[in-house]
Order: C-alpha cells, then structure tokens, then sequence
C-alpha cells in the first residue's frame, strides 16, 4: 500500500472521530487549547493503536485464511463503510446533543473506543496484506489527530450541519478502498 493509499485510508478511518469531534466543539465549554488539544490526542492515540492491535490479532489467524485473505479485508471494509455510511445519513428527528463534557477523561475513552473499533478490524486485514505497522500507525494517528483538533474548531463555528456528511464520505472511502484490494488481488 503506497503513502497516498494510506492517506486516504487514514482520512476514511478517521471520519467517526471527525464527526465526534464536530459535536464536541459544540459542546465544548469552557474552550480552551488544551482541552482541544486532549480531545484531539484521545482521539489519536486510539486510532493508531487500534490497528495494531488488530494486525496483531491478525497475525494469529493469517496461516487459516491466507487464501481468502482480499476477500475478507474487503469484507470488512464493505461493512463498515456500509456501517459508517447509514450512521451518517440524516434522518427525520434526530435529536441534537445532550449537555456532556466531551473533555471528560471516562467520556473521552468511552467516544474514543467506540470510534476506533473499525481501525482494529482494518489492523486485522493489514495483518493479511503482510504490511508492516510502523508507518500506517503514525499515518492513521496523525491523521486522526489532525483532523480531531480541527473538527472541534468547526464544531465551535458551524456546529452539527456538517457531521453526518462526514461519516458518509468516510464509508465511501473505506468501501472504495476494499473495492481496490480485492480487485488487485483477483485481477493483478
């Protein structure tokens, strides 16, 4: 996978916590830098590791479905594009966000977690890839941090307009990327 690829797959994992962050500008009282800043590195430190974590799971099971292994990489992907892609899509409603401190350290690992369960399943399918994890750690991390820290500063001006959209765009991005692996793998 090239440095653009993971780019791009990095900004696709890091839509969910993009869009958590979003409502935690909105939410944000008192604003200040460095709860910006911690919202920011949560958010970072989970989507990097949970890769890890994933490719080392991975690792345990490659010699079982190594022939299968595009196949379940892009089933993943499928799945939680698909996933992200319904949970980003506006409905008919929806209720906007209660009164929570989003730079609480329990409500930061609980939002944190939950927004990095699809980078764990992506780590696994790296694991099948035979890709090496440094790299894609830092990315992903630094990506998420990236897009974190500037997500609150949104959430502060422009508030939930954007939010689903976000998580949309993601799904798509993670869908096209599994399209892509399991097309280099059965056809090149």
């Amino acid at each position: 996978m090239s440095l653009f690829e993971l780019f791009v797959l990095a900004v696709g994992l890091c839509m969910d916590s993009f869009a958590v962050s979003l409502t935690s500008g909105v939410l944000l009282k008192p604003f200040t830098l460095s709860r910006v800043l911690k919202i920011a590195a949560f958010m970072a430190v989970f989507q990097g590791a949970m890769p890890l974590i994933g490719w080392f799971l991975g690792i345990g099971f490659k010699n079982y479905i190594e022939a299968y292994d595009h196949w379940v990489a892009f089933g993943v992907l499928l799945f939680l594009g698909m996933k992200m892609i319904y949970e980003g899509w506006p409905r008919k409603g929806e209720s906007e966000p209660c009164c929570i401190d989003p730079a609480d350290t329990r409500t930061l690992v609980g939002l944190s977690l939950a927004t990095s369960i699809d980078a764990l399943a992506v780590g696994i399918s790296f694991a099948f890839l035979n890709m090496t994890m440094i790299t894609p750690t830092i990315v992903i991390a630094g990506v998420t941090f990236a897009f974190s820290l500037v997500g609150v500063y949104i959430g502060r001006q422009f508030g939930r307009r954007i939010h689903n959209f976000a998580e949309v765009v993601g799904g798509v991005i993670l869908i096209g990327i599994g399209v892509k692996i399991l097309l280099e793998h059965l056809f090149f």
